[in-house]
């Protein structure tokens, strides 16, 4: 049986952003992070979500996650979503 790949999902709120990258074949969380660890900065919601993307993403090739399943919860693939998402791919992550 071949290893699934880890999921990446999504939570949005009105004021913030939140992201886990999940083990469904052993059902853990293996990295998570929010914009609430940088809610000091001062910029667009929009901006936060694709920084965010690029924290979690180098996290990730550090623990050697590269390929991943993305799940957007419901949310349309839009704004914070796909800023998120393009956030992640500019650090070389594949879904």
């Amino acid at each position: 049986m071949k290893k699934k790949r880890p999921r990446i999902s999504v939570f949005r709120s009105n004021k913030q952003i939140y992201v886990q990258i999940i083990d469904d074949v052993n059902h853990q969380t293996l990295l998570s992070y929010s914009s609430k660890k940088k809610s000091n900065l001062k910029i667009t919601k929009t901006k936060m979500a694709r920084k965010i993307g690029m924290i979690l993403g180098e996290k990730a090739k550090k623990r050697g996650i590269y390929k991943l399943v993305f799940d957007r919860n419901g949310y349309l693939y839009h704004g914070r979503v796909k800023a998120l998402a393009e956030g992640l791919r500019k650090t070389g992550l594949k879904f």
